[in-house]
């Protein structure tokens, strides 16, 4: 059987480069314009290029973004962009305006279906089929039954989201942002309304609850039924999360990418088991699997509060290493110091290591790694790559937290 694409966010160049190497088949990000993520820092044209270089020389694609609601003023402007992307080789735009899907197809661009159109049922992606678009991006709010028959009765290209942050409402389907700070989710603007907390009032202004009230929806994560997607048909899996960090990126392309190669594998308990872990500690928000198998109840969302802590597992990143006298060069990302029991982890490897004596770039020796982005120095007995990454030993945290409950 066919294996699926991963797809991963591209939030700049670094992480476009992070996504490639720890296993993504494909990246997704957005150019100055045009696209959903106006607070991310996005791609000018020039980089767009260089990541597309990057990505081809390693038989990878890149997806452009252009998922916008169009505006009048915005359809010349557009229709030059459209011409460039195409010029300069991206592999597929996003879309969700039919204006768009037209302009595009006219350039000779494969366009991909953005899950802003909500597509959640057969004859909706037969139409857009026949509008030319040759992949679907479903809602996420299908099922394993909707999905199996999508594709069963189109045949179209499916992509689905696999991990990442939900929508309160159906994708693209939400004005509270609008609504409360003017900032036009449909234009790249969401202020994430849904992650506010309220008071609740009847209908004197009295409040009617001791706890904030909030309807934050818990975070997606597909990795338990990735053997079932691989078997229904599912062509890409998506991972959201253009904003989000290199470590989160390194660590999801880098679990999913195991659980698609591994497939079909029996007994991946234990697999499951430590991945999901690793994924947990990695993100602020608990996470499920939402719609897929049809138990979207209470357990989906947070309703009377939440506590969202700041994640600190990531340590390093590995800038060089010398074979002849096993120093590392690591850049410093969070608070480490010697004797610590940590991970360092890059493309289908892990390791557990103590770290020793710890020296900065002046060859002085460090009781403590305080500041950030410190360049330090610290002997590891195994070889190590450029971009490899350093964490907490996350696994031993863990059992040491549940020893303790």
């Amino acid at each position: 059987m066919k294996k699926p694409e991963l797809l991963a966010p591209a939030g700049d160049l670094e992480r476009l480069k992070i996504a490639i190497l720890y296993g993504a088949d494909a990246v997704y990000m957005g150019g100055m314009a045009f696209g959903l993520r106006a607070n991310a820092t996005n791609f000018t044209l020039e980089e767009i290029k260089e990541g597309l270089f990057f990505a081809h020389e390693r038989n990878r694609k890149v997806y452009i973004t252009v998922n916008i609601v169009l505006h009048n003023k915005e359809i010349k402007p557009l229709n030059e962009y459209l011409k460039t992307l195409k010029e300069i080789g991206v592999d597929a735009i996003i879309a969700s305006d039919p204006t768009v899907i037209e302009m595009a197809k006219k350039h000779g661009l494969e366009v991909h279906l953005s899950t802003q159109q909500s597509t959640l049922n057969y004859e909706s992606a037969l139409f857009f089929k026949e509008l030319g678009v040759s992949r679907i991006v479903l809602g996420r709010e299908t099922t394993k039954e909707d999905i199996a028959l999508i594709k069963q009765k189109t045949g179209i290209e499916i992509e689905c989201f696999i991990h990442g942050a939900m929508c309160a409402s159906y994708s693209g389907r939400c004005v509270l942002s609008n609504y409360f700070t003017k900032r036009d989710a449909n234009r790249g603007g969401c202020s994430q309304i849904c992650r506010w907390n309220f008071e609740l009032w009847d209908d004197e202004k009295n409040i009617t609850s001791l706890k904030d009230f909030t309807f934050c929806s818990k975070d997606l994560s597909m990795l338990p039924y990735i053997d079932e997607m691989i078997e229904i048909g599912v062509d890409s899996l998506k991972i959201e999360g253009r904003m989000r960090s290199s470590y989160y990126i390194a660590t999801v392309v880098g679990i999913y990418r195991q659980a698609i190669d591994s497939y079909p594998t029996k007994g991946k308990e234990f697999f499951y088991k430590n991945a999901q872990r690793i994924l947990d500690a990695c993100a602020n928000r608990d996470s499920v699997p939402q719609f897929f198998n049809e138990v979207y109840d209470h357990t989906c969302s947070y309703y009377n509060g939440r506590v969202e802590i700041s994640n600190q597992d990531f340590l390093g990143i590995v800038l060089d290493y010398d074979e002849k006298t096993k120093y590392v060069t690591l850049e410093q990302r969070n608070y480490f110091k010697k004797g610590d029991s940590v991970e360092f982890f890059g493309p289908g490897k892990t390791y557990t290591y103590i770290l020793s004596d710890i020296f900065d770039e002046e060859g002085r020796k460090v009781e403590v790694a305080r500041h950030p982005r410190q360049i330090l120095k610290f002997q590891v007995d195994f070889p190590l790559s450029k971009n490899d990454m350093m964490r907490k030993n996350i696994l031993n945290i863990v059992q040491q937290d549940i020893s303790s409950t």
